[in-house]
């Protein structure tokens, strides 16, 4: 452990990947602006554990200049954010065995504005925009809107306030609960409109959709990495940051070899078994939408409550192609069917914490300590249970 007790990486955000000549290798590509300690060191800790899965050796950051001349299959990335075509036309990358994440036509299609259909009458409709994603994903979404002005999103909040509906309204590139704000009235709807940035919302976009309370959120998705596939299906809970701002706090999973409707035949309860149906759907609909997009990490958010008159309601609230919380789980999960052939079935979870808290016997811990961004903090994962091929 480094001072403080936080993982530290031997590769910094401006370092430069190294690997053996003609040795396949685990990299780090950094699309952010800038990462946070926590972040960077499980960034590390993913990128290490992927190369051992692969039987790679692990590189640290990408440098474009060191790696230019590699062949593509040498190179397998971990970027830390969704990828353009563009960018992953520079970088050779033609499908998803090629990295851990996902590739997008355009950027906003990354985010959560294309869950929903723009407002009516919107004054700013993006390049690329899929008006018939929006009007196809309306029966797996909660009521709302996307928008790419102030005017829009405005707009789009008194038409779910005129149906007597309480509108949460969401930066589209917010990870983790943050960037959000409620909206009930025209003077909570003018706090919410002064916080937006400008820029980004007409790069992204925004998300305006009906607040879920009380809400359950659960965790969909599929991971590919070499030869292994995953299904999983899991809750998320929540935690309070050092400002008692709720957070993203973890999740917890049932993993297990194949497709989503795999899964599907594991369910008995049809609320989960809903809430599946809606993943499958939108998952489906954004690849009929846009067919250059690929990813080999696909991951849905979907919500589970109900409206103020009491209604209930399920939708998919975003989709993640990209790492995130829940990778280190899924890291775990592929690490044991890797060794164990037999195993059909293994339950994971990650714990995030803004304390320093002694981990569990077992858990496989990737940052504990100070966080100069977010103060002290406690990430880790567990790999929890697991069923071999009889289901014992």
């Amino acid at each position: 452990m480094a001072a403080g007790g936080a993982w530290a990486s031997t590769a910094s955000d401006t370092g430069r990947a190294t690997c053996a000549q003609g040795a396949g290798c685990v990299v780090e590509l950094l699309r952010r602006a800038r990462r946070t300690e926590h972040e960077a060191a499980t960034g590390r800790w993913i990128g290490e554990r992927l190369a051992g899965l692969l039987g790679y050796e692990y590189g640290g950051v990408h440098a474009p200049d060191t790696d230019a001349d590699a062949a593509p299959p040498e190179r397998y990335f971990l970027p830390d954010s969704t990828l353009s075509t563009a960018d992953a036309r520079a970088l050779r990358i033609h499908g998803p065995e090629q990295l851990l994440g996902g590739v997008v036509p355009h950027p906003f299609v990354a985010t959560k504005s294309i869950t929903h259909r723009l407002v009516d009458g919107a004054r700013v409709v993006p390049v690329g925009w899929s008006h018939a994603l929006g009007a196809a994903l309306d029966e797996v979404t909660v009521p709302g809107f996307a928008a790419f002005s102030v005017d829009d999103v405005a707009r789009a909040a008194k038409q779910l306030f005129e149906q007597g509906l309480p509108a949460r309204i969401k930066r589209a590139d917010g990870i983790g609960g943050v960037g959000q704000s409620v909206a009930t009235d025209r003077k909570t709807l003018d706090a919410a409109l002064a916080h937006l940035d400008v820029d980004c919302l007409e790069r992204l976009g925004a998300v305006v959709e009906l607040n879920l309370k009380p809400v359950k959120t659960y965790s969909v998705g599929t991971v590919a990495v070499g030869e292994q596939r995953i299904a999983y299906f899991g809750m998320q809970r929540l935690t309070r940051n050092r400002h008692g701002v709720a957070v993203y706090g973890g999740s917890s999973q049932a993993c297990l070899r194949g497709g989503l409707e795999d899964v599907m035949a594991t369910l008995q309860d049809e609320a989960e078994r809903r809430v599946l149906r809606c993943a499958i759907r939108y998952d489906a609909e954004v690849s009929r939408a846009y067919p250059e997009f690929f990813a080999s990490r696909r991951n849905y958010d979907v919500a589970l409550g109900v409206d103020p008159s009491g209604v209930p309601r399920t939708g998919v609230l975003e989709q993640s192609w990209r790492i995130g919380g829940a990778t280190p789980a899924e890291i775990l999960a592929l690490e044991a069917m890797h060794r164990d052939p037999r195993l059909s079935q293994v339950h994971v979870s990650t714990h995030e914490t803004y304390e320093l808290i002694d981990a569990p016997l077992g858990a496989q811990v990737y940052f504990h300590g100070e966080d100069p961004a977010v103060g002290p903090m406690t990430k880790y994962a567990v790999l929890d249970a697991q069923d071999d091929a009889h289901g014992r």
